[in-house]
């Protein structure tokens, strides 16, 4: 078997809109596909042994073992690893269940799909799915229990933590959008202008001063002091000689912290001899320089959690520690605890795993222990000298048993401090009873506090902490997303997206927008290539200053790694015709539909979804659509738009020369298309079919008609507007129109444009593309062939996997098969093939450049015009005005 690659959907993608998160992987079977599972002798036997929780697995069956029985009946390796790559996630500690298992279009060739909660776990799990059927098939042995590791570090590397993960799925449930930042805990919730940001608990609106002071251990206590809350008595010390003189002043038991220490790293508690206090200092200062030295407060550790200056949440917070039976050494019953069902490995369950490490043998010393001590049944014995979760210490939840006074303190400490969000660490005998009562103190005031013992106390009631920070972040009626428009389609994509920012940029927005050009915020371009894809949608999306996004969606994009966004409020669909079909499992222009028809079904329930009902697979992804449906025809009497109207239903109609909304049986006209510069004066009906939707977009956004109208008059179709699509330029002796048209059927749309334009003869230069079939670049040819007198055919900087004889050679089929005779001149380069059409160009000639790199055609006959008219109209003072 051959992985051929391995791609991560991370949005609504191909294969399923509603599940964001699948490993989709192309297998090569290659000899395996002539040798089903029930043809490798032993295989079944060898899985039970190796995974025996696949037992569980129902496949298409339905029922417990329903799996077993397909291998037993006789199925394909690609769907043995599919099941296989589930069943490891699950067993390291992530549950998974969706797969599935579809043919590439080639045969032995498959796509296995299937669910990860991890991205970099989801990808180790489908190397080692292949690696471990391998092994059953060869029997070979085969070391689980290290991929299963592997896979729990990974996760614990690479996931969010608890409490920034408890946001996130906060935010979520909301319908609130979000976006990870960097591979830690920073991320973006909502979009463009309206995005708020966390990292961890700490969030844009929390105040940078307060977390400084909560950072300083001697500001917070200082501050503290003054407004009257009671804090532990201490000092700060540097060296050994000031620590002689803190216990001198202060007396044992004392606590030793450093100074701007956090999650109790270098913290030494309940200090009852100098050889303690001076390993102590050592201790602290690993961390910081500044040491505190403070009266060691008895009672127990509650950490209080106020947010938004309320108490939300309060615990009880316990040390890791067992309970001696009797019977069981300190070891055992460290063994026995882990054992728990509830604790894991890192943060991946409730509790985690207690680990043996130096300071778990000091704390025994302490105590007089050793591993190997068998205590006393009922025996309390403490493991760690923090209560972290993170090294195994537990939660209580106390919050409806806290006191009103300490309440109020707590709420109070937020203030003074300055902290949005807090975590109060205060010791006391009884969190029921006021403060004065039980002699209890604040000891430590904590930006950034960790939620997961309130999410997930080992005894209490859980408290869902993630409501209030988003509660504060966006308070009711704030707005989390900007508007979206997502264009998809085969022709018309970019022009249609230029068309739509410029109108929304018209209507004061500040529009980022990306096309097969680049990516621009406004009207400056930020980053030039294809940005059709996800990746280009983020960029806009994170960008602050964005308040409108229009998003040109390629079917590349949505392939390789879905959607750029979970919803949007208006998708457009300008048409479908076979292009780039052959590659990535996309083999029928059907298929080719349902890849575009992703960006139809992720519109909100509230949005529209704008086709084009003159063509039928457009007109078709009405039927997946959860979402109101626009329509827009060239035919004012398509039965199709009548139908729809006499429903109610909007519509955008080219009638009567006008471009017209119809509201219901209402119409609307908004300009005639003879006025709108970018369908030349009414010729170039493939623009007035991208005029359309945009017009029925801008509607829909509750723009006015007379906006619309002035939007479509002022958009000029030129280098500068619109690069590569529709630019014409008037040269002496002859014209140049450069566009974008790269398969037959934009091709055919140009070709009803230049039939309506004056030029003889007409010149086409034209080049066939590597990874298309050979239908495609016939067509392209048979196409080129009944445009132009003379066709130049040049070559592609990339030829995509073919050589240049079998793309001229696929062309000149086309071209023979109008026109046998036709006059065909062939080049390597671009370059060379424009430099000779411009200086060989025949007077009254129109000259038609069908080019891919668009800049690089764009610049060279840019240049070309420029010195002819700096020949033409030489510059000279007779030329002053009122001179």
């Amino acid at each position: 078997m051959r992985i051929r690659e391995i791609n991560t959907m991370r949005g609504p993608n191909y294969w399923s809109v509603r599940r964001h998160k699948l490993i989709v992987m192309v297998l090569d079977l290659e000899e395996l596909e002539k040798k089903p599972t029930n043809t490798i002798p032993g295989f079944l036997d060898r899985l039970k042994n190796l995974l025996p929780g696949m037992y569980e697995h129902r496949c298409s069956v339905g029922t417990p073992g329903g799996f077993y029985s397909r291998i037993e009946e006789g199925t394909w390796m690609g769907h043995v690893i599919e099941h296989i790559a589930l069943e490891i996630q699950s067993i390291a500690g992530m549950e998974v269940g969706f797969g599935r298992t579809r043919t590439y279009g080639e045969e032995g060739v498959y796509h296995v799909v299937f669910d990860y909660i991890e991205e970099k776990v989801g990808q180790y799990a489908a190397r080692a799915a292949v690696r471990i059927a391998e092994a059953i098939i060869e029997g070979v042995d085969y070391d689980l229990a290290k991929d299963i590791q592997e896979m729990r570090e990974l996760r614990e590397a690479n996931r969010l933590g608890p409490s920034t993960g408890s946001i996130i799925e906060e935010a979520e449930a909301r319908g609130i959008p979000w976006i990870r930042l960097n591979k830690y805990s920073l991320c973006q919730l909502g979009y463009g202008r309206n995005q708020k940001r966390i990292q961890a608990t700490v969030t844009s609106q929390t105040s940078s001063i307060g977390v400084e002071i909560a950072g300083d251990k001697e500001d917070t206590k200082f501050l503290l002091q003054q407004a009257e809350i009671p804090v532990p008595k201490g000092e700060i010390i540097r060296t050994q000689a000031g620590l002689e003189d803190a216990v001198k002043s202060l007396r044992y038991p004392l606590a030793i912290k450093p100074i701007n220490g956090n999650h109790g790293r270098g913290v030494t508690t309940n200090i009852e001899n100098w050889d303690q206090a001076v390993a102590a200092l050592e201790n602290a200062k690993r961390i910081s320089n500044s040491v505190i030295v403070e009266q060691y407060i008895t009672g127990d550790d509650y950490r209080i959690l106020v947010i938004n200056y309320k108490m939300v949440a309060a615990a009880k917070r316990l040390a890791a520690q067992v309970i001696g039976d009797g019977k069981s050494t300190v070891k055992e019953l460290i063994e026995i605890t882990n054992s728990d069902p509830r604790r894991g490995f890192g943060h991946e369950k409730v509790l985690t795993s207690i680990t043996i490490d130096s300071i778990t043998l000091k704390q025994l010393e302490s105590q007089n222990l050793t591993l190997e001590s068998v205590p006393e049944k009922g025996k309390v014995v403490t493991l760690k000298d923090t209560a972290n979760l993170s090294t195994g210490g537990t939660s209580v939840d106390v919050t409806d048993n806290v006191h009103p006074s300490i309440v109020f303190m707590a709420e109070r400490i937020s203030r003074v401090v300055g902290l949005d969000i807090c975590g109060i660490d205060f010791i006391t005998k009884d969190i029921s009873r006021p403060v004065q009562e039980t002699r209890g103190a604040v000891i430590e005031v904590n930006a950034g506090p960790g939620f997961r013992m309130h999410l997930a106390p080992a005894a209490g009631l859980p408290r869902n902490v993630a409501a209030p920070v988003i509660d504060m972040i966006y308070p009711a009626g704030s707005q989390s997303r900007i508007p979206i428009v997502a264009v998809t389609g085969t022709n018309g994509k970019t022009t249609t997206t230029r068309l739509m920012a410029h109108l929304a940029k018209l209507m004061g927005y500040t529009v980022g927008y990306t096309t097969t050009d680049g990516i621009y915020i406004q009207n400056h371009l930020m980053l030039s290539g294809d940005c059709s894809g996800p990746g280009s949608a983020e960029f806009v999306l994170k960008d602050p200053t964005v308040n409108f996004a229009v998003l040109e969606t390629a079917r590349g994009g949505i392939l390789r790694a879905g959607l750029g966004f979970k919803n949007c409020d208006i998708a457009i669909v300008t048409n479908i015709a076979p292009d780039h079909l052959g590659l990535k499992g996309i083999h029928t222009i059907e298929q080719l539909a349902k890849v575009k028809g992703v960006v139809v079904e992720s519109v909100l329930p509230e949005g529209y979804a704008i086709l084009n009902a003159d063509d039928d697979l457009v007109f078709n992804m009405r039927k997946e659509a959860k979402c109101n449906i626009a329509l827009f025809s060239m035919d004012e009497n398509s039965p199709r738009i009548k139908k729809h109207m006499k429903s109610g239903g909007l519509s955008a109609l080219y009638e009567n020369g006008y471009i017209t909304i119809c509201k219901g049986e209402w119409k609307l006209r908004v300009i005639k298309a003879v006025n709108v510069p970018l369908t030349y004066g009414g010729k170039a009906s493939f623009m007035i079919q991208n005029v359309l939707p945009v017009a029925l977009a801008g509607y829909i956004r509750g723009f006015e008609l007379q906006d619309l109208s002035s939007a479509l008059e002022s958009f000029i179709p030129s280098p500068a507007q619109t690069p590569g699509r529709l630019n014409l330029f008037n040269f002496k002796n002859f014209d140049i129109l450069l566009d974008y048209a790269h398969n037959p059927a934009g091709l055919n749309a140009l070709k009803k444009l230049t039939d309506k334009m004056d030029g003889s003869p007409k010149v086409g230069i034209i080049a066939g593309i590597g990874d298309r079939r050979q239908e495609d670049n016939e067509g392209i040819g048979h196409v080129a062939s009944t445009m132009f007198d003379e066709i130049i055919i040049r070559q592609d900087k990339n030829l995509r996997g073919k050589s240049e004889k079998e793309i001229i050679d696929m062309l000149m089929v086309g071209i023979r098969s109008h026109d046998p005779n036709k006059k065909v001149t062939i080049f390597d380069t671009e370059k060379e093939a424009i430099t000779s059409a411009i200086e060989g160009a025949k007077k009254g000639s129109l000259i038609v450049i069908c080019s891919d790199v668009v800049p690089d055609a764009l610049g060279q006959v840019q240049r070309y015009k420029e010195e002819e008219v700096n020949k033409l109209y030489e510059f000279t003072k007779a030329d002053i005005p009122n001179q």
